[in-house]
């Protein structure tokens, strides 16, 4: 019985003590956790420490190279408006001119002061322009111009595939040829005029040349007679001089200011109304003395002229215009400045 009693004791002890061997291995485990818990934190803190240094060092060179970058702007802006104003004349500065034809130049046909200048010495492709030299080389050659030229197929343009109403077989004077190219600009007219000349085409372009090199045109030349290959270049300041001795020709001046013309053409029962391609000659509200247009996908709009603003006799080249009615527009501009600069003139 003592023995049994004893025995059930120590069973007894037993099992009062091992739920606390429990609690007490528990505990360990929830402080083993929470300094692992700890510890691990700090780790982590290290690490994003570490991230944070990394991303910083990286922020900071970023910064450096677009602060590098930020100085290097200003330095392109600049050399862009020095490039920009080097091409257009001092002169344009104080007038407040601006023009959307990429060259200009307007000088005084009487005194040859330069009003305002823009890409002047920048040679360019002229387009129909160099119809007035045609004109003058032909009129230099003094053949009858009564006497009639006709269009052949060898005047049909196919360098650039541009249509005519100047049919194959067309029958007109010579000086019907030379109205309808330079108030109409008919390449075709232009054509036969000059295919039907001693020597033909290519003595006439070489006469143009020679032409050219006697008015002091040193950034000029020719390749055809009509303007509708991109090799007939020039600059402003060059065609300024074309133009002064072009409107010494009145040939040159009355029919490159007529507004429209009636021709009979081959095949066609009804005259054919051509009209001059400068709408300022049209529209009656300028006095315009010479008058050539030109275009080309190479060359843009062009247009030069000899008028009349504000009493002031002068000579307009304007070059290279992106827009169709840029070159008009252009001249709208350079009358109004003109005619606002003589009136702030004359009451000061």
């Amino acid at each position: 019985m003592r023995r049994f009693t004893y025995i059930l004791c120590c069973m007894l002890a037993l099992t009062f003590a091992a739920p606390q061997e429990v609690v007490a291995q528990s505990s360990e485990q929830s402080t083993l956790k929470e300094v692992g818990k700890k510890v691990s934190k700090k780790l982590n803190k290290k690490k994003v420490s570490k991230k944070k240094v990394k991303k910083k060092a990286r922020h900071k060179v970023r910064v450096k190279k677009h602060a590098h970058k930020t100085k290097a702007n200003p330095q392109r802006i600049i050399s862009t408006i020095r490039s920009s104003n080097d091409a257009v004349s001092s002169t344009n500065a104080a007038t407040g001119l601006q023009l959307g034809s990429s060259k200009a130049l307007i000088v005084n046909q009487v005194t040859g002061e330069t009003l305002y200048a823009k890409g002047t010495d920048i040679t360019t492709p002229i387009a129909s322009i160099t119809k007035l030299m045609t004109a003058m080389v032909l009129l230099d050659m003094h053949l009858p111009m009564e006497e009639f030229v006709s269009v052949s197929d060898s005047d049909v343009d196919y360098l650039k595939r541009t249509t005519s109403r100047l049919r194959v077989g067309t029958y007109l004077s010579r000086a019907e040829m030379l109205r309808l190219a330079l108030m109409s600009s008919e390449n075709r007219a232009a054509s036969a005029l000059a295919r039907n000349t001693p020597g033909g085409t290519a003595a006439f372009v070489s006469a143009m040349n020679r032409k050219a090199l006697e008015l002091g045109m040193t950034n000029t030349r020719f390749a055809d007679p009509t303007g509708l290959n991109s090799e007939n270049v020039s600059t402003a300041e060059d065609l300024v001089k074309m133009i002064k001795i072009a409107y010494q020709y009145p040939d040159i001046r009355n029919l490159s200011t007529a507004t429209s013309y009636d021709v009979p053409i081959h095949g066609m029962r009804h005259m054919v109304e051509f009209r001059n391609t400068n709408a300022l000659v049209r529209n009656g509200t300028w006095d315009i003395g010479l008058s050539k247009t030109g275009y080309i996908s190479e060359a843009g709009r062009c247009l030069v002229m000899q008028a009349q603003i504000a009493d002031q006799p002068l000579i307009i080249v304007l070059l290279d215009s992106d827009g169709k009615n840029t070159r008009i527009g252009d001249a709208q501009r350079i009358r109004k400045w003109i005619e606002s600069s003589i009136g702030v003139a004359k009451h000061a």
